[in-house]
């Protein structure tokens, strides 16, 4: 194949070399699998981390460095605040410790218990919330609170903490951290 130069503009190629060389171009794009109907229905957008929501599993909230981070497990049966709090107090399975999860919950063998109760989930705890840290308070509220839906974000969770005179409202925030119950009821 012969190659000319023009003063000032380096080789040219031949213009059958550049016509083969656009005609693979074109079959290379043309079979790339774009075509020219437009974009077309793929169905529902995929839900994957915290805001996914599904009655298939469970949504458990462990330590991480960087504060409370959710983790879901598939589930056989009803997704119940019980259910929920006992995987927690069992601890992060061997891929949630693979991923930094860790819990801050005391493992001393006492049980708290979680119910759907009237507007709300009754969490009792085997502690007093002075014995602990805020992390812990988290795990155990947004665990319970996520449990009947699959998404903590909205449910007023009672605390009745042992030897407290009362229960204390709480929700969870996006952020897996626990907030009161404004005073008017009001969702903050």
């Amino acid at each position: 194949m012969a190659v000319d130069t023009a003063p000032g503009r380096g080789p040219r190629r031949p213009w059958r070399a550049r016509c083969a060389a656009g005609a693979l171009a074109a079959a290379a794009l043309a079979g790339c699998g774009v075509s020219e109907t437009g974009p077309t229905e793929a169905g529902p957008p995929a839900s994957v981390g915290p805001g996914a929501e599904s009655s298939e599993v469970t949504r458990l909230y462990f330590a991480h460095r960087q504060g409370v981070w959710p983790a879901t497990r598939p589930h056989g049966g009803e997704s119940d605040p019980q259910s929920a709090l006992d995987a927690l107090l069992a601890g992060p399975n061997a891929a949630e410790r693979a991923r930094g999860l860790t819990t801050r919950v005391p493992a001393d063998g006492q049980r708290a218990v979680a119910e759907r109760g009237d507007g709300a989930v009754e969490l009792r705890l085997p502690w007093a919330i002075a014995e602990l840290d805020s992390v812990a308070v988290s795990q155990l509220v947004c665990t319970a609170a996520a449990a009947p839906g699959g998404r903590a974000q909205g449910v007023v969770v009672r605390v009745h903490e042992h030897g407290g005179p009362t229960p204390w409202e709480v929700v969870c925030a996006e952020d897996g951290t626990v907030t009161p119950r404004a005073a008017d009821g009001a969702l903050p």
